[in-house]
């Protein structure tokens, strides 16, 4: 998202969501991306409570805002970003300097200690539809390492005055241990939030280009009405989405316990399929071929890139996607109504409320995994035809491809949330990702 081919001055604030004690590590001097990485690494190890990086960046000549969630400049966001830079801008030369035209882009880098605490499954890597078995990321440049024609300057906490607290407490610089760090623990909730929610709704469209196809070809009015009834829960999720972001409250006549109720019932169909397909697999004759006959039967369609059984996962696919993004919501509304520390509160919460979409996943991937790595054998002697050969290496090859799709679990990685932010105060969140490529 950065267009870091721009070489400039990048003011960096350390930010902690409480009141903690850290030696003194960042000192005055300027630094480069990789010290800036070692530092972060040095702060999560010396903090319990998150402390994160916002960096302020020129916005990019060209930006794709399509792919994020946009925040009006009256949304709790975009004021407690507003508010800060003000505040900053005041007290440091080179912020005031980057800042002066209203339009940058701002970055969140959540330590990968902390960014573990919001799920395994919520902010794993897409595929890569380029590279087989790649993951889509951040841009880097020619030389695969981000930010490298960025001076990091780091900035003094005393950026703002006030109180850390709930959602509505303004920041405030707290001088802890010999290091001043700025409390903004709603300005680091909302960020988070809201690049996590644009995260899993970017996983949504997604799977809805694979699905609309798929059940156009294959005509099956069951799967149908099973992606209509899913489909349908988007309105009322969205509809919440804008209307807690802005700090309202959530209401009967948004719809979203209808839609929690389907998304809940589509799960429950997800996991009946998957212990279908544990069973099929179990009944397999272990280490001798399978007959291309005896797999369709048990996952139908399989073996066509738009069978029933593709279909299914599709859909398993899209429920997950939805319900990610309904857990965000309800973590959000869980830390504003406790606000001793709203952060931790989101983070247990969604922790709490995504363990059963963990596993389904988790689950869905072991099968697919289990799939590619069978052997396909013939049903009987005699010399197989010509077009029964095609046949049975195409499906041996779509068996291979299942297991691609599953992406590894990866050790934990630092996570970025990036904002454009326009003169107007408005922002566009982008899906949080990877920090690091």
């Amino acid at each position: 998202m950065i267009d870091y081919r721009k070489p400039a001055n990048v003011p960096v604030w350390t930010l902690a969501t409480r009141d903690v004690q850290v030696p003194k590590v960042f000192g005055d001097g300027p630094m480069t991306a990789e010290r800036l990485d070692e530092l972060r690494g040095v702060l999560a190890a010396l903090a319990d409570e998150p402390i994160v990086t916002l960096e302020a960046h020129p916005l990019p000549d060209k930006i794709d805002r399509s792919r994020g969630i946009r925040l009006d400049a009256v949304s709790p966001l975009a004021q407690h970003l507003s508010e800060f830079v003000t505040r900053a801008s005041r007290n440091s030369l080179t912020t005031a300097k980057v800042t002066a035209s209203g339009e940058n882009l701002y970055r969140i880098v959540v330590p990968a200690k902390h960014a573990a605490q919001l799920g395994q499954g919520l902010l794993r890597s897409m595929p890569s539809n380029a590279v087989a078995g790649g993951i889509r990321g951040p841009l880097v440049d020619t030389a695969g390492k981000i930010a490298g024609g960025a001076t990091f300057v780091p900035v003094g906490g005393a950026a703002a005055a006030g109180t850390a607290g709930g959602a509505g407490a303004t920041a405030g610089a707290v001088a802890a241990g010999g290091t001043a760090l700025t409390v903004a623990a709603p300005l680091v909730l909302m960020a988070v939030a809201v690049g996590v929610s644009a995260h899993a709704d970017q996983k949504r469209r997604q799977a809805i280009e694979h699905i609309t196809d798929m059940l156009e070809q294959l005509q099956q009015d069951r799967l149908n009405d099973e992606h209509s009834a899913l489909n349908g829960c988007r309105a009322a999720i969205d509809k919440a989405t804008a209307v807690l972001l802005d700090q309202g409250k959530l209401g009967l006549s948004l719809g979203l316990d209808s839609a929690v109720h389907t998304l809940d019932t589509a799960v429950s169909k997800a996991e009946d399929r998957l212990t279908r397909w544990r069973g099929a697999l179990d009944a397999l004759p272990e280490g001798e071929p399978v007959e291309l006959g005896t797999l369709t039967k048990a996952f139908p369609g399989i073996d066509e890139d738009a069978g029933t059984f593709r279909a299914h996962l599709e859909l398993a696919s899209l429920v997950i996607a939805l319900k990610r993004r309904v857990a965000v919501l309800q973590a959000v509304e869980h830390a504003d109504g406790e606000p001793g520390n709203p952060f931790r509160n989101f983070t247990r919460v969604l922790r709490r409320e995504q363990e059963s979409v963990d596993a389904l996943e988790s689950g869905i991937a072991q099968v697919l995994v289990r799939l590619s790595a069978l052997e396909l054998g013939r049903s009987n002697r005699r010399p197989l035809l010509a077009p029964e050969v095609d046949r049975l290496l195409r499906a041996a090859h779509r068996l291979r491809r299942l297991g691609e799709s599953v992406v590894p679990h990866a050790p934990a990685t630092d996570v970025a949330i990036e904002m454009a932010r326009d003169t107007d105060g408005s922002l566009v969140v982008f899906p949080a990702l990877p920090a690091h490529a």
